[in-house]
């Protein structure tokens, strides 16, 4: 239990992203604690969108005795006896900000990441080490109650804001019995079932909670390998267990799942006649690493995204399915799903016969009566049959794939990268990883995809340049991690400039 300050102060923050229900814990922490004979305040400090909207709730508690208190509307660094994090990057805010005292501060978080948009937004892996945090919070806090709280809200189907009440229940940091908690919960009237539910599961591994860094689980269970479901896919399972190297056998199992989704099982075979080649050229360095790398830039590549996909996946049934159990709606609850697209001609165009595509951007007259169009983005609503079925019939589209515009932009550009890393493979399999590894520029849409398509085409230039060079692997590595370094050509330029390498016209375009 907390010791109250002289004044018999409790004081108390929740750190929370939107959507997660911060505001619903507080009010059944201030319900618990009116009930329980203390006045309570509770006040709130809206985030940015940073943290997708994450904000700060604080609750001060005070015996309902003697002169009334004047209470604080929000908290103090050093001056904070619980905090509840639903997230480890809040708990790590939490500390960052001085809310967490040594020897005071009771810390309950959940250790489950949230990615905050800079680290989905970095073209390389741009994730925050978990571990850090996690050092941080064991030494820190006087106390770390540690665990994934939303796994176990998934696992009691309730919401994760039951979970940390449960948690803090079950840490006695406050002077109330369990049941004033689910009593508050009870009133409150909400999903009173599914979030008993929470709230037990809560308290249950709260008690098992690790009380040390090395106590944490550090490593993810080891995954079993994608099983095929159907005749197809047992032959295709067959031909990469003949034909390519165990190292490889994951990525390519994967490979061929997504791309029998994307297009079809000729697609996926497709894959693996051009992986063929590759494999017969690795001499199996790093567990094949060569093989393994490109099958997953190659699987990458050919399953660009393109509007037949986002047609496709915007209104799978699956989809549908996994929004309504996001959000929690029952059977009987409608849901209204809006969604903000904004194709540019350029998309639009590539979607079209390949002929049909290229005539219309060819022609700057036309693209400028067409461009007025597409200026701006729009909200739709795919739950509405007038957005539905056009989606729907947009995604039929993929049994023509192979004459749009796009597919043959693609399918040119794929050829010749493979074509390079297989001719540098016959020299330095080293530097052919290297180039297998830089397929990771090509991603996203729009101006993200033309910037990475340059990037990579002034690399494969660059390659070209200083193929019978030493040292080309390290070279290649250095001019990809300038490519991710910015989201400009600044770093790129000054790596080729540093190298001696004048800028050339991209060798894939």
């Amino acid at each position: 239990m907390v010791v109250p300050n002289p004044e018999g102060r409790i004081s108390l923050a929740i750190l929370a992203l939107g959507g997660q229900g911060g505001g619903v814990l507080a009010d059944w922490i201030l319900a618990t604690a009116e009930a329980n004979g203390f006045i309570a305040q509770g006040t709130s400090v809206p985030g940015v969108a940073q943290r997708t909207g994450s904000t700060i709730y604080y609750i001060e508690l005070f015996p309902a005795v003697g002169t009334p208190p004047v209470l604080a509307l929000s908290p103090v660094p050093g001056d904070v006896d619980i905090v509840i994090a639903s997230e480890l990057m809040e708990a790590g805010r939490a500390i960052q900000r001085g809310f967490v005292s040594a020897g005071r501060t009771v810390l309950i978080g959940s250790t489950h990441r949230i990615y905050a948009i800079a680290e989905k937004s970095a073209r390389h892996d741009g994730r925050r080490p978990s571990e850090r945090i996690l050092e941080a919070a064991f030494a820190r806090a006087g106390r770390f109650i540690g665990f994934d709280m939303d796994e176990a809200a998934s696992r009691a189907g309730s919401v994760i804001s039951s979970v940390m009440l449960g948690a803090l229940a079950a840490s006695g940091a406050l002077p109330f019995p369990r049941a004033a908690f689910e009593a508050a919960i009870t009133a409150g009237g909400i999903a009173v079932p599914a979030n008993l539910r929470g709230f037990a599961a809560g308290w249950d591994a709260a008690g098992t909670a690790p009380t040390s860094l090395r106590e944490q689980p550090t490593e993810a269970p080891a995954m079993s390998l994608p099983a095929p479901r159907s005749a197809t896919g047992h032959t295709l399972a067959a031909r990469i267990s003949a034909e390519l190297p165990p190292g490889a056998h994951r990525n390519s199992l994967e490979a061929v799942k997504r791309l029998a989704d994307y297009q079809d099982a000729a697609y996926a075979a497709l894959f693996l006649d051009r992986l063929k080649p590759i494999a017969d050229l690795d001499d199996g360095t790093d567990n094949h690493k060569l093989t393994a790398e490109t099958a997953r830039g190659l699987a990458l590549w050919m399953s660009y995204e393109d509007t037949i996909r986002v047609a496709d996946l915007k209104t799978r049934d699956t989809r549908l399915a996994r929004v309504r159990n996001e959000v929690k709606a029952g059977d009987a609850e409608l849901l209204r799903v809006t969604e903000y697209m904004h194709p540019r001609l350029q998309e639009v165009c590539e979607t079209l016969p390949a002929g049909l595509g290229r005539f219309i951007l060819s022609s700057p007259a036309l693209r400028g009566r067409l461009e007025r169009f597409f200026q701006k983005g729009r909200h739709v609503e795919t739950t509405q049959l007038r957005w539905f079925v056009p989606l729907w019939l947009l995604a039929q589209a993929r049994t023509y794939r192979r004459g749009t515009l796009r597919y043959q932009e693609e399918q040119h550009r794929i050829t010749a990268w493979l074509g390079l890393l297989t001719s540098i493979a016959r020299q330095d399999v080293a530097a052919a990883t290297e180039i297998a590894l830089t397929q990771r520029l090509i991603k996203g849409y729009g101006d993200t995809f033309e910037r990475g398509l340059r990037q990579f085409g002034l690399i494969a230039a660059a390659i070209e340049s200083r193929r019978n060079a030493p040292g080309l692997a390290p070279l290649i590595a250095t001019l990809r991690d300038a490519a991710l370094a910015d989201e400009t050509d600044t770093a790129l330029l000054q790596a080729l400039a540093a190298a001696n390498i004048g800028v050339v016209s991209p060798a894939i375009a």
